[in-house]
């Protein structure tokens, strides 16, 4: 047996509320013109949201309204002054990135997983931590006791197979009002076991709230910047990650776009092949519409891909194959972009 541990950032987490701005900017924009250019990223803490990148879009959008709406959506005051730094995306840029070329936005390798855990095919300490966060999102727009921000780390015992047997440290910080705290600590308690109860996962033990206090959280507790917890975002460090964070950036940047292809290309050949794991990299250079290579691997070895598969990955075909053009990115932001 070995010791292994990943982690999740709930939805109210700093750096995830700057992501979901992103988002929902970019949302905007897209509801209102297919060919929106963005690249989005926002800066919060103390009073003051900043929201800068590049933007080209004929989409007419109220920029500190969408910010505040989604602070009030997330449980945050929206008493925050909103800077609009946002400028026009590089012309460099949209040479290589216009529908004629459909060039990849930047030079960059994807991943993407699959496991065979489960009917997610996503390991399970990943999905277990992923419906804790969207349950704690419920629990505290019904009990004012919990507040937005948190987090929750599994430290689990793996078998030889990389299959989780059961949980030794299931780590909570969730912020609160201190009030009640034995009973408020016993409901996360139950939350957790009723969510392991489903994937017959023992815990041994809880650490909640180690330090003994978390009621100053949000902004006003920590910092936040989009595109900071690219781990969470992806697998939560059971597969590589990427070098470009998914949050406020148009499917023309093959960060987020192909990085959607490479997970759909791993499920799909898990089920293909039969396997225990598959991981796929996709590779890209600005303005080139094809990836200069693709690798896929697995517990049976590496797998040659089809040469079909690198039309399929280009730019245009990834984004008109998963309709990205139609996508809510917000809610991606939340709780996971794989799920």
């Amino acid at each position: 047996m070995k010791l292994y541990s990943n982690e999740i950032v709930f939805r109210g987490h700093p750096d995830k509320v700057c992501d979901q701005i992103s988002d929902a900017i970019l949302d905007a924009c897209l509801s209102q013109d297919k060919n929106s250019r963005c690249g989005i990223e926002t800066v919060g803490g103390k009073g003051k949201i900043f929201i800068t990148g590049e933007v080209t879009t004929n989409a007419v959008i109220d920029v500190e309204k969408i910010a505040k709406q989604v602070l009030q959506d997330v449980g945050y005051s929206d008493n925050y002054e909103i800077i609009n730094n946002l400028g026009m995306q590089s012309a460099d840029i949209a040479l290589g990135t216009n529908s004629t070329v459909g060039g990849a936005g930047d030079n960059g390798m994807m991943f993407g997983y699959a496991c065979d855990d489960n009917n997610h095919y996503l390991p399970n300490a990943m999905v277990i931590l992923q419906k804790l966060s969207q349950r704690y999102d419920q629990l505290r727009k019904e009990d004012q006791r919990f507040l937005p921000d948190g987090k929750a780390q599994i430290t689990g015992y793996y078998d030889q197979n990389n299959k989780l047997q059961k949980i030794k440290t299931f780590t909570i910080c969730y912020q609160n009002t201190e009030k009640d705290r034995i009973h408020t600590d016993q409901i996360i308690r139950e939350i957790c076991q009723q969510i392991c109860k489903d994937f017959n996962m023992e815990i041994e033990e809880f650490l909640i709230n180690p330090t003994g206090k978390f009621l100053i959280g949000g902004f006003e507790g920590d910092a936040g910047l989009t595109g900071r917890k690219i781990v969470v975002d992806s697998y939560q460090s059971f597969a590589p990650v990427g070098g470009g964070a998914f949050s406020g950036k148009d499917p023309s940047k093959v960060d987020r776009s192909a990085a959607y292809k490479a997970r759909e290309i791993a499920v799909e050949y898990l089920k293909k092949y039969n396997l225990h794991y598959c991981q796929v990299q996709l590779s890209y250079a600005i303005g080139k519409a094809e990836p200069l290579a693709i690798y896929i691997t697995s517990d049976k070895g590496d797998i040659e891909p089809n040469i079909n598969l690198y039309q399929q990955c280009s730019v245009n075909q990834i984004i008109n194959d998963l309709d990205l053009l139609n996508k809510n990115y917000q809610s991606t932001a939340m709780f996971g972009h794989f799920r």
